[in-house]
């Protein structure tokens, strides 16, 4: 029933970006897309920081004053709250990673969760892929069962991949498992964002799995 719930919230979600007036140019649509992006990181009181100032904190955001770094070559605002236990993923190396997340439409604000396994129903679920570094190109796709392959497809949003060079990839210990947010405009996002030019507000926690 939740996860129909969930499925239905995105639907809607989807609904009323595709029923924007037509005559709506692209140019538009991004600028639309632009404005709900600075409009959230305005009002969470976000610092956005240029990646030279990211690579002095060694590669790191700092929580406290709701740092975010963007991602010139992605467009992706990127906030780590924890680098996460084990190793980054080497060159040359392929693994399983378990995410858990939540995803918001930044259009219809913060608070509007279109799909999330991070919920007690999913508990012993989790969103798999499988992810190559190939010389520090990093690609990837959903392994089925999956919440969002069945929503979107089995391709992973761009913007999720985004963080791979900076986070460890490990099992659940005391340090914790890598954890981030990010903002992902539509040319990194899943299928229907891609399609509808939206952004999306997502929590993630990265995993290495078996």
């Amino acid at each position: 029933m939740k996860k129909l719930t969930y499925l239905l919230l995105a639907f809607v979600g989807i609904m009323t970006l595709l029923s924007c007036d037509d005559s709506e140019t692209y140019a538009e649509q991004k600028d639309r897309e632009r404005a709900a992006i600075m409009s959230y990181l305005t009002q969470t009181g976000a610092e956005v920081i240029n990646e030279a100032k990211f690579f002095m904190q060694d590669s790191m955001t700092d929580i406290s004053r709701n740092q975010f770094v963007y991602l010139s070559s992605s467009g992706v605002y990127m906030q780590i709250i924890r680098k996460g236990s084990g190793e980054k993923l080497k060159d040359g190396e392929e693994a399983k990673v378990l995410c858990r997340f939540t995803e918001r439409n930044l259009l219809l604000g913060a608070d509007s969760i279109l799909l999330t396994n991070d919920i007690l129903y999913y508990s012993s679920t989790y969103d798999k892929m499988s992810v190559s570094n190939n010389s520090g190109t990093y690609t990837a796709s959903f392994m089925t069962p999956s919440l969002m392959s069945s929503t979107y497809g089995a391709a992973v949003p761009a913007g999720w991949l985004a963080p791979l060079p900076y986070i460890n990839l490990g099992r659940q210990s005391k340090e914790g498992i890598a954890k981030v947010r990010l903002i992902v405009p539509h040319t990194q996002g899943q299928a229907y964002a891609s399609q509808s030019v939206y952004p999306c507000l997502y929590d993630i926690s990265y995993q290495r799995g078996i």
